[in-house]
């Protein structure tokens, strides 16, 4: 996407430039339903909405316009500091007309304003109709409406949403909010929320773009989309034209995709992930705040080492905080509704107040380019397993990595699965226990191994060790000797460590489970299927050994990313 370009650096000092993409169902780039006015609705004599004021929404001029503004309005004590004031530009007396010099009665003293296009977008009511002359009462037709006829309300990409903070946004000292006078940014969608359906490049909704609102119509991205948003930040972020990137997606995966983009993306520069509780133009909207933090964030250079590179490693910039990606998740749907998993660390820098942002600590993980998992040293094909554990299962080669990235189709398959009390339902006639009953784990290795030759499971388990019941642990077994890395995890946000109890599962460490699958899912593309046991229900002592030595190099990652 073009750039947006604001006034130039000091003499000498390069200009940040900041690629910000759209990801998907993101509610930072979502906006309330485009309603009719009560002003269109008198024109055509629609029956009126109750409503003390009316509607209006940002919209732009279609030609000049002279406005007369009451002067001493914009403060209700504005009018005691009269005296401070230049004199008005004229008087309207009660008839309307304009004077440049007080008529006498109750004239009204008056600022002269004359409002162009090119000036921006300004807050009007919204006029528009229904095709059939009705009042637009939500974004569709009607209730449940088919997408042919329903409106959207996602951004396609953050433009628009970078020009209404600056253009309606205030500092905290009535100067405009700073965005494009201290940055440029490039505006690029991947998994976008909002999408094009008209015209020759026409988009598919559930396949180009996704959302959640109308809610009938949410759609979520798969793997293969991620694969591609990763490549896309990849190539980006290769050029080296960059100062860093801003991700905008939905409130409870952001912290997932970052984490991940932390883990593959080759780069030196920061990576910011933004949401919000709210959506845009609403009441308290957070996410117009979140992005400016995030741009403060990535130009005060604070993330930076001596050398110039990010010692930070991704990050989510929400409510005034700096989470690490790795340690934050979204535990209710409102302004502050993060907290820090895992016990240990989390908020690396404070963006409070007036001062500079601040560094708490740094992560002492692996990341970006500390990463062992970025995309640029994962190898191009790995060993998959494929087969039946009737007849046995085997292994293939798989090409995981190209010329332009992630093989889509590639991505590895990671289910996780939950232990829960007084689940297990039986044990075998030798009172040892059989992973026969565990048929929801079992029916994943089938399918796995039928089509997903890099596959495997997380158990989020008892806190903090992740062990679950006899019954499932040992149809997880059954996966591991199949060629499938089980990763365990503590149930929840655990405060400890998962640590080692069996060297043929892989400990989550303090990573929530839904953060161990995204790295299990990279480690499967550097590593691959673990070695296959011939008769998987019964391995021998010499493929349990070497299964341990090909977990261990899938524990060493845990441990250190």
């Amino acid at each position: 996407m073009p750039a947006v370009t604001g006034s130039p650096g000091p003499a000498g000092a390069p200009r940040p430039r900041i690629a910000v993409f759209a990801g998907p169902t993101a509610t930072i780039l979502n906006t309330p339903d485009l309603v009719t006015s009560n002003k269109a609705r008198a024109r055509y004599g629609l029956p009126p909405r109750a409503a003390r004021f009316d509607l209006l929404r940002p919209q732009r001029l279609a030609a000049p316009a002279t406005v007369y503004v009451e002067a001493f309005s914009a403060h209700p004590l504005e009018r005691d500091s009269a005296h401070l004031y230049a004199p008005p530009d004229g008087w309207l007396d009660r008839d309307g007309a304009f004077h440049e010099e007080p008529p006498g009665g109750d004239a009204t003293p008056v600022h002269v304003v004359e409002l162009h296009p090119d000036d921006g977008l300004y807050p009007l009511p919204y006029m528009a109709r229904q095709a059939d002359g009705s009042a637009w009462e939500e974004t569709a037709t009607a209730p449940l409406a088919s997408p042919e006829f329903a409106r959207q309300t996602f951004y396609p990409d953050a433009r628009r949403l970078y020009e209404e903070i600056e253009r309606f946004g205030l500092a905290d000292h009535g100067t405009p909010v700073e965005l494009g006078s201290i940055a440029d940014f490039d505006f690029f969608r991947a998994a976008p929320s909002g999408g094009y359906t008209a015209g020759p490049g026409s988009e598919r909704l559930g396949e180009d773009f996704f959302v959640y609102y109308p809610y009938h119509l949410q759609t979520e991205p798969g793997l293969a989309d991620l694969a591609r948003a990763t490549n896309l930040v990849q190539a980006v972020l290769a050029t080296g034209e960059y100062t860093g990137l801003q991700w905008l997606e939905g409130s409870p995966t952001v912290d997932e995709t970052l984490y991940w983009l932390g883990l593959l993306v080759d780069t030196t520069v920061p990576l910011v992930g933004h949401a919000a509780q709210r959506r845009h133009q609403t009441s308290s909207a957070d996410g117009d705040r979140n992005v400016v933090d995030g741009v403060k964030y990535i130009t005060s250079g604070v993330a930076l080492d001596e050398r110039g590179a990010d010692r930070v490693g991704a990050c989510v910039v929400v409510d005034e905080l700096v989470y690490a990606a790795r340690d934050v998740t979204k535990v209710d749907a409102r302004p502050g509704g993060y907290e820090v998993t895992g016990g240990h660390g989390g908020i690396v820098a404070d963006l409070g107040g007036y001062g500079p942002p601040q560094l708490t600590y740094l992560p002492a993980r692996g990341h970006t380019h500390r990463s062992d998992l970025r995309l640029t040293a994962l190898p191009e094909r790995v060993t998959g397993v494929t087969g039946t554990l009737d007849a046995g299962v085997t292994t293939v080669d798989v090409v995981t990595r190209d010329a332009g990235g992630l093989v889509p189709t590639a991505m590895p398959h990671v289910t996780i699965t939950k232990y829960s009390r007084y689940a297990a339902t039986g044990t075998g006639k030798d009172g040892r226990s059989t992973p026969d009953d565990e048929v929801e784990v079992l029916a994943r290795i089938r399918t796995n191994l039928a089509g997903a030759p890099l596959s495997g499971f997380v158990c989020e388990g008892m806190s903090p060790f992740g062990m679950a019941d006899p019954t499932r642990n040992a149809a997880l077994a059954v996966a591991v000797f199949a060629g499938m890395p089980v990763v365990r995890t503590g149930r929840g946000n655990t405060g400890g460590m998962a640590y080692r109890t069996d060297p043929v599962f892989v400990s989550g460490n303090n990573l929530t489970a839904t953060k161990a699958r995204l790295l299990l899912m990279a480690a499967l593309l550097k590593f691959g299927a673990l070695p296959p046991a011939a008769d998987p229900f019964d391995p021998t002592a010499q493929e349990r050994a070497a299964t341990e030595r090909a977990v261990a190099r899938y524990q060493a990652l845990f441990d250190t990313h």
